[in-house]
């Protein structure tokens, strides 16, 4: 039944693209003449509608579907089936919600933006717009744990997810670019903001690796600390070398 809900919203939203675009609308702007060239500058009511496009792309490719990755990880070596569960369904939950922002972010773009597609940022964004739905609508058919389609329903879902997630980052990044070279305003502090949050985000994905090894390790050394030492003899030899009665 969930499964059906979420399917039937899925195509309402990819349906309703079309209609957006047939409504489009071309956004004012104050051209000024400078020298041999012409400088455009948004309007302020343009300007908050960018701004509003890139904190929900940042939000979700650049925040949410990188967390939905390090939550699913969790679940490699949970062997509770109810904090199994509660992984995978907030693992879920985020990816929604990743694919709701986009989707709000790219009919903004459509309705308010003038999109030639004559630049990285925007023939990417179009291209993420149609690969975010893949990862999505694997995760709806998801297989069994033991069928024989698991193996590869797991490889699809984690390549297509990873990949999606690496050009999303590439993509705010690219974003931010843009709207420098748009409005001529300063991103170097947004470029670094978004650069750590990347940089703690990569070294939690790459700690989780080394997580269950160093718990092990914890355990081998836990348990060598309570073997008895050549100054602490065990109960056996302490009886064997006391002095007869």
């Amino acid at each position: 039944m969930i499964q059906k809900v979420i399917l039937h919203v899925a195509i309402f939203i990819v349906a309703l693209l079309p209609l957006v675009t047939a409504t489009q609308t071309h956004t004012k702007k104050i051209i000024h003449e400078c020298s041999d060239h012409k400088v455009l500058e948004p309007s302020p009511k343009l300007l908050f509608q960018i701004v509003l496009h890139g904190i929900l792309l940042w939000t979700s490719m650049g925040f949410l579907m990188p967390i939905a990755i390090l939550v699913i990880r969790m679940s490699n070596k949970e062997q509770n089936g109810r904090r199994l569960k509660m992984i995978v369904y907030t693992h879920a939950f985020l990816q929604i919600l990743s694919v709701l922002l986009v989707a709000v972010a790219t009919i903004m773009s459509v309705i308010n933006f003038e999109n030639f597609f004559d630049n990285t940022h925007q023939r990417l964004g179009l291209a993420l717009y149609v690969a975010i739905w893949l990862p999505f609508i694997a995760g709806i058919f998801r297989p069994d744990r033991g069928s024989k389609n698991r193996g590869v329903w797991y490889a699809f879902h984690w390549l297509i997810g990873v990949t999606v997630t690496l050009l999303g980052i590439v993509n705010v990044y690219l974003g931010l670019q843009a709207y420098n070279t748009k409005t001529m305003k300063n991103t170097s502090v947004w470029n670094w903001l978004f650069s750590i949050e990347v940089g703690v985000i990569a070294f939690i994905y790459l700690f989780q690796e080394k997580w269950q090894y160093i718990k092990q390790s914890g355990g081998i050394l836990s348990n060598e600390s309570v073997r008895p030492t050549d100054q602490e003899a065990s109960p056996t030899q302490k009886k064997e070398i006391s002095p007869m009665a």
